[in-house]
């Protein structure tokens, strides 16, 4: 069974900084692209990072690119978001997902398993 458990999350204020921690069992994150997603009320669930399999190269909203890294530690199977520079727009539900489909890596509807979500909240 694979399980995705997000950790990070909290309150800061503009111009802070968080890194996100997800922590996978169950399934290998060399094998499968692997990303950060986010929602906000009333809002779709966005794409926000991914790392591509089997390159590992990386891509990123518009919307934070140049603040946001995304990052994996293989050996531990945990996906990391360092966000920088966070701004009020940054707030919402975070959301890792694993084992990817194929398609388009932003598309929510791509990746297999999700984790719970962690609240990022900027004032």
């Amino acid at each position: 069974q694979v399980q995705l458990v997000e950790s990070g999350g909290g309150s800061v204020q503009a111009g802070g900084s968080l890194r996100l921690a997800c922590e996978v069992s169950g399934f290998p994150i060399d094998r499968s692209c692997v990303g950060w997603f986010r929602q906000a009320p009333g809002k779709e669930r966005e794409g926000v990072a991914v790392v591509f399999y089997p390159d590992a190269s990386t891509n990123y909203a518009d919307s934070v690119k140049g603040r946001f890294t995304i990052s994996k530690d293989n050996a531990k199977n945990t996906l990391y978001l360092q966000m920088n520079s966070l701004k009020p727009e940054d707030t919402a539900i975070y959301y890792c997902a694993a084992r990817f489909r194929g398609g388009t890596w932003y598309d929510a509807k791509k990746f297999y398993d999700w984790g719970q979500g962690t609240q990022v909240t900027v004032s």
